[in-house]
């Protein structure tokens, strides 16, 4: 087979894990936020860390074993600039508030016939690409500019050099920890569906760099090393849905349609699958700004809450747990706005 057409099929079945197991256990970042902020429910968090100890796990073994090369990856290969994890994070968040869901989020109900977040994944997908390379894009790179990395960098290397210890001790302890302190939730350790669910989560992340690194030694490097993310992967997909005579997919276009197949496949067994639209006008322009506000915020930080919080963090990226970091500030000024106004 094809190299690129084996790129879509990693794309593809990793998305279709992505998309399942995070339909089984529940696994939605602003939908975690939400439940621990104002109902002091903290399970969601806890199946979040379950998924991110296993990313990061998964992920560093797959480094270990010579499986991975994170430096092909866009965290490692340009140098970390704080200033726009923070901001576009902060931007991310506050738009994912508004809009009730992240650009994972929105593909997961897309499978599961909500057309309102088919709607806002071409929002954030558009305004993503216009940020990236459309008419704002002078803009974003004369205010954050990017420069090719040249020495290797990460939170292991910072821990190697402040402790000497070996640099994999990091991610192990990283790992583990976070599935530890995760599975401690009464109703996730007692549930193998919801303890399954947010280990499968994880693995899709550190699949999607095994496979994708696998095929860049095998093209010679000329494919990029890739994990699940859903900001600018959004905005390929509505490319080549547009524009595909000729040309083949690649990972991100199979990824965010394998998620949207897994969300269905799940909801369709469970007989959960229902079309839903949208009946109230403000409840819509709020959405679309959230929307853009995404699409502008995720182009700015280089990912999601997927594409940083997960798939950088696996990788040990100092990007991935500062993004995060920031995206949940600014949703939680986000929610705060819509509990004191819920009408605006």
């Amino acid at each position: 087979m094809d190299v690129a057409l084996q790129l879509v099929l990693v794309g593809l079945l990793c998305g279709v894990l992505l998309g399942g197991a995070s339909r089984v256990t529940d696994f939605c970042t602003l939908g975690a936020l939400e439940t621990a902020m104002l109902g002091r429910d903290f399970r969601r968090l806890h199946i979040w860390a379950v998924a991110l100890g296993t990313a990061i796990l998964a992920t560093q073994i797959g480094v270990g074993m010579g499986l991975v090369n994170r430096g092909g990856t866009v965290y490692h290969a340009v140098i970390w600039n704080p200033v726009a994890s923070i901001s576009g994070g902060l931007v991310f968040g506050y738009g994912m508030a508004l809009a009730g869901n992240c650009g994972f989020g929105a593909a997961l109900r897309a499978g599961a016939g909500d057309i309102r977040s088919i709607i806002l994944l071409g929002v954030i997908g558009v305004s993503a690409y216009a940020t990236l390379s459309g008419p704002l894009a002078p803009i974003r790179a004369g205010l954050f500019p990017q420069w090719e990395q040249t020495s290797p960098n990460g939170m292991d290397v910072t821990f190697n050099a402040l402790t000497g210890l070996p640099p994999a001790l990091l991610g192990l302890a990283l790992g583990a920890g976070l599935i530890w302190q995760g599975m401690r939730h009464p109703r996730l350790s007692g549930s193998l569906a919801a303890a399954g669910g947010a280990m499968g989560v994880g693995l899709a992340v550190a699949l999607s760099l095994i496979g994708t690194s696998v095929l860049q030694d095998w093209s010679v490097s000329a494919i990029y090393v890739e994990g699940p993310s859903f900001t600018a992967p959004v905005g390929r997909s509505i490319l080549y849905v547009m524009t595909a005579t000729g040309t083949v997919p690649g990972y991100s276009v199979g990824m965010v349609f394998g998620t949207m197949l897994g969300a269905f496949l799940v909801c369709w067994l469970r007989g959960e699958f229902h079309w839903e639209a949208c009946d109230d006008a403000r409840e819509l322009g709020r959405m679309l700004c959230g929307a853009v506000l995404m699409g502008v915020g995720g182009a700015v930080a280089i990912g999601c809450t997927i594409g940083q919080g997960l798939t950088a963090t696996a990788t040990l990226a100092w990007s991935g747990p500062v993004t995060l970091v920031a995206i949940c500030a600014g949703a939680y000024v986000g929610l705060q706005r819509l509990v004191a106004q819920p009408d605006g």
